[in-house]
């Protein structure tokens, strides 16, 4: 008698998981529906390689038989680094495509227009393509977890970089007139409080500007003796190629955002991009470093069978190979609940995650307090031909 209750108490553990499963939308027995916009047109399209590399990993997951039996859909938009058009995207993957959940949405910006609706509407929002520090307010966007350092954390270890090498300097900081470079000059006032206003002069560029040339003569006519770059690929390299060619060489910053070598240093001139630094959690594919590591001959081999013909040297589909081992990782940890709710209790239950591409020393850890995927990051220089790093595996708190 006592077996034959157990039997029927596992099987109504069953259905119920069935259920929570069938009441998600974009649910079934052998897919789940995913969605993400990219800015695959537009001023940011070199970001969209991103997506990209996500796409060509789902498909490596997909081949493998999916995760615990079900293969992924996985929806793109492209939402052209355009607001209105990322709310239009971002509707249609709810409303007309009944995704079970969004996954690494990319852009500031878009991300800004449209996470009130996405929590309104209790879609799981996951790990998100920005470093928005206002999006990592887990009480306010309780569906949301984010997919880089926040650009406040970024932004301080850059502020706490530049007054220790060099303590006098005056500062200048060309930022996109958003979100994601108005973090970086926040940190900044936070991290030099009462000497901000005497030490840093900025200019906020908008993305629909064609050349930020004009910005950078008018910073170094400043007399700055530090440059700090906060914005998108396109517009940091314009700006490291004409400090060069007006003679301007501070000590040069850009964001992580744009620290591929084939997005921003190889349109800017490697030979003029020697010294910039960055912070960075990635290993770079092309440097020779990394020739014998076994996760950089992983992802060289999973390149040129998902992403045939591409160029390796683009940190941005590195970056989305490593969404898509994320989004893998949070399905795993689902099993057969694919409740929305526990959809979004995974994600923030990530305990120790160390992806191949990663810099050593770096860990994926999500918890009740912490809703970015990344907390530690890595001080490294262009050398003119591969990037060097230096000093220790930088976290969230600056120590």
């Amino acid at each position: 008698m006592l077996k034959t209750i157990a039997l029927s108490s596992a099987v109504l553990a069953t259905l119920a998981v069935g259920s929570a499963a069938a009441q998600t939308p974009g649910v079934s027995e052998s897919e789940i529906k995913v969605g993400a916009t990219f800015p695959f047109s537009g001023p940011a399209s070199p970001l969209s390689n991103t997506g990209k590399g996500l796409i060509a990993y789902v498909n490596s997951v997909n081949d493998r038989g999916g995760v615990n039996g079900r293969k992924i859909n996985l929806i793109t938009y492209d939402d052209a680094y355009s607001p209105p058009k990322a709310v239009e995207q971002t509707r249609k993957l709810i409303e007309s495509d009944e995704v079970a959940f969004l996954f690494s949405p990319l852009g500031t910006p878009g991300i800004g227009a449209t996470i009130k609706y996405v929590t309104a509407k209790k879609v799981p929002h996951l790990f998100v393509v920005s470093g928005a520090t206002k999006f990592t307010n887990f009480a306010e966007f309780p569906m949301t977890t984010t997919g880089l350092p926040s650009y406040n954390t970024e932004g301080k270890i850059y502020a706490r970089y530049i007054t220790q090498t060099a303590p006098d300097a005056k500062i200048a900081i060309l930022y996109q007139n958003d979100d994601l470079g108005r973090d970086f000059v926040t940190a900044f006032r936070e991290t030099l409080k009462a000497d901000f206003d005497r030490k840093v002069v900025t200019s906020p560029y908008e993305v629909t500007e064609p050349t930020i040339e004009s910005r950078v003569v008018q910073l170094k006519s400043s007399g700055a003796q530090a440059f700090l770059i906060a914005g998108t690929p396109k517009f940091a390299a314009q700006a490291i190629k004409k400090a060069s060619e007006i003679g301007w060489s501070p000590l040069t910053i850009v964001n992580y955002v744009s620290s591929s070598v084939s997005a921003t240093i190889v349109p800017a001139g490697a030979d003029k991009a020697v010294g910039v630094v960055v912070a960075t959690v990635t290993k770079d594919p092309n440097d020779k470093k990394w020739a014998d590591d076994a996760g950089m001959k992983w992802y060289r081999a999973h390149f040129e069978k998902y992403l045939p013909g591409a160029d390796i040297g683009d940190n941005n589909y590195l970056f989305g190979t490593q969404q898509g081992q994320i989004l893998e990782q949070v399905l795993k940890q689902c099993g057969d609940d694919l409740s929305r709710e526990n959809i979004v209790r995974q994600a923030r239950s990530i305990k120790g995650l160390v992806l191949p591409t990663l810099m050593p020393g770096i860990s994926i850890n999500t918890g009740p307090d912490n809703s970015m995927a990344y907390t530690q990051l890595q001080l490294q220089r262009w050398t003119g031909s591969s990037w060097e790093q230096f000093g220790g595996v930088l976290s969230a708190d600056l120590k």
